[in-house]
């Protein structure tokens, strides 16, 4: 480390100290900075003041810890937002850095989390009467008797309608949604929410073939038609159907086979 930054990593003194003990005194190095060009010497400085502040925005990023994301990914967001705050600081504006900083770190740390740690897409007003109403169940959990707020006296305590406060309840879980393996509430046969889903229906692609060749069918001559009536409906083979008709088997598998390649084919011209 060197001197320089030895000097800023000092605690604060007199008026200007911060309450946290890590922060470190960079008044001088602002006041210098704001002095300075663009340029070489100004981004050398702009680095050592962002080193110097780099703990205690580590140390923000550990208070969002557990909740979904790694605190490597934390601390990197917390040290963008610290970069960010070091680059808009205004000495001139009276306040001290770190009350400028910390509400830029943790705003960072926050949209990193409304923007991208979303499990299920939830739209931005949903997710901010989520945070309000998490904001005040935290609040109100705090009874004798450990009942859970409800949802009109969250409504009260927000100003919201209880129809907003339940949206904002149902989006409380799109962090961490369930597992599709999840056995459900009550169930003892190990029936999970994947038993609910239902599989792709069959018989719908027939249904679809079967409409598209309707107009077809309808304009087919009656033996053509009968024929495939009692091949495809009454699953008859073609030799009981020649016998029927008193054709040859080869005769009837020739009809069968030119009037399903014509159905096809007038199915697909109507298609496109």
């Amino acid at each position: 480390m060197t001197t320089a930054t030895q000097d800023m990593t000092r605690p604060q003194t007199g008026p200007t100290k911060h309450p946290h003990d890590d922060a470190p005194d960079t008044s001088a190095e602002f006041a210098e900075m704001a002095r300075l060009p663009d340029g070489p010497e100004k981004e050398a400085l702009r680095r050592r003041v962002v080193e110097a502040w780099m703990p205690m925005a580590g140390r923000l990023a550990r208070q969002y810890r557990n909740r979904g994301e790694s605190i490597e990914d934390l601390q990197q967001v917390a040290a963008l937002g610290l970069v960010k705050a070091v680059k808009r600081y205004d000495p001139e504006h009276g306040t001290a850095f770190a009350g400028f900083a910390v509400p830029t770190i943790v705003g960072e740390i926050k949209r990193h989390f409304r923007d991208h740690l979303w499990v299920l897409h939830v739209p931005r007003r949903v997710q901010e009467l989520r945070n309000r109403v998490r904001a005040a169940h935290r609040e109100l959990s705090h009874s004798v008797d450990d009942r859970p707020p409800r949802a009109q006296e969250i409504a009260e305590r927000t100003g919201l309608t209880e129809k907003e406060v339940r949206a904002g309840m149902e989006a409380m879980g799109g962090f961490t949604p369930l597992s599709l393996d999840a056995q459900l509430t009550g169930a003892d046969d190990g029936y999970s929410l994947a038993d609910t889903l239902g599989a792709q229906e069959p018989a719908y692609d027939r249904v679809v073939d079967r409409e598209a060749v309707r107009p077809g069918l309808s304009r087919l001559p009656d033996r053509e038609r009968q024929i495939l009536y009692l091949r495809f409906f009454c699953d008859m083979t073609q030799s009981r159907i020649a016998e029927q008709l008193g054709i040859s088997q080869m005769h009837v598998s020739r009809l069968i086979n030119r009037t399903c390649s014509t159905l096809r084919a007038q199915a697909l011209a109507e298609a496109n």
